[in-house]
């Protein structure tokens, strides 16, 4: 048994495995004001609006959170806004992991990860989504430290979803050999696939799961192959782009899950419009494309549209993302 917080009741890791079939994880930001202080007037407006959307929670402290740059009071704030304003069946997936900065020993970067996850347990998180370490890329013994860094954060002791997120995209490749130590670690109950453009990479990690480890749920993070990587056997989704047009998104997975194929492949083409207009170059302003169609819906206030972690936001983008959003009735 694993301490949950839906209902204040214990919860099961197979419970939390089922609860991922099927299931639609926005990525959530934090709107911040022009100082660079979190907006607590929008995110109460945002946590207010997320919960009424076809979610089956939200994930906290990711990248699109920027969970790794944020203070400790920011997460514990940020986690708690999420848990009082969400209703209780809704999950709350926790990133958890460590900076890669300069001088950082292996034993400090495995000390804030695990503070890290054991503060996220504290607070009642349901779920850890581990980053990544990039930290052993390239080093020796990669592989082995890998998978000893998750077998460290199995010790807190909640489930695990595993973040694959591919050398290119800033992450650190997984082999087949690692990916099978991976999957049969006890806590471990799904990964997040993220390889930004490696269709080849998604199709075997699909295919591995397939073939020798049906308990673990495959769960998209591929906001520019979304509809794709669903008929490609995701169970679900953990994507920062459901963070907006959570209704879109989550009608094209239903489509495909009711096997409504001809209604799947136009919301498909929907979905990649709204991903070709948010998730460009440069990647890292995603985030603040986001948060600009939230305030253009009327969810949060002009102002609340900052991400003082990423380049800005052109106004190119605006006028591209007000024309995308008004030619799928979204705005």
């Amino acid at each position: 048994m694993v301490r949950n917080s839906i209902g204040g009741k214990a919860m099961k890791i197979d419970t939390i495995r089922e609860k991922l079939e099927h299931s639609f994880f926005p990525a959530v930001p934090i709107p911040f004001d022009r100082s660079g202080k979190i907006h607590e007037t929008a995110q109460e407006q945002y946590v207010k609006y997320m919960d009424k959307q076809p979610i089956t929670g939200v994930a906290v402290w990711a990248h699109t959170g920027r969970g790794l740059l944020i203070t400790r009071e920011q997460r514990e704030y940020i986690f708690k806004s999420w848990r009082a304003g969400l209703s209780r069946e809704k999950i709350i997936i926790c990133g958890v992991g460590a900076r890669t900065v300069k001088d950082l020993t292996e034993e400090k970067f495995i000390k804030n990860t695990l503070e890290m996850g054991i503060h996220a347990k504290d607070l009642g998180a349901d779920a850890i989504l581990a980053y990544p370490p990039t930290y052993y890329r390239g080093k020796e013994y990669m592989d082995k430290k890998i998978i000893d860094y998750h077998k460290k954060i199995a010790e807190i002791g909640l489930p695990i979803i595993l973040f694959y997120l591919y050398d290119e995209a800033g992450g650190i490749s997984y082999s087949q050999k690692v990916l099978e130590q991976l999957f049969s670690i006890e806590n471990v109950v799904g990964i997040k696939m993220a390889t930004l453009d490696s269709i080849v990479t998604y199709q075997d990690v699909s295919k591995l799961i397939l073939d020798k480890f049906p308990h673990i749920k495959l769960i998209t993070g591929e906001d520019r192959m979304f509809g794709y990587t669903i008929a490609r056997g995701a169970a679900g989704a953990l994507v920062g782009l459901g963070s907006a047009c959570q209704k879109l998104q989550w009608e094209m997975m239903d489509s495909f899950f009711r096997r409504d194929y001809e209604d799947f492949v136009k919301l498909m083409l929907d979905v990649d419009r709204l991903a070709e207009c948010t998730f460009i170059d440069p990647m890292e302003g995603y985030i603040e494309r986001m948060l600009y169609i939230l305030s253009l819906q009327g969810i949060i206030p002009e102002d609340a549209v900052n991400d003082p972690y990423g380049p800005g936001l052109k106004q190119q983008d605006k006028e591209e993302i007000r024309k995308i959003l008004q030619e799928l009735h979204l705005y």
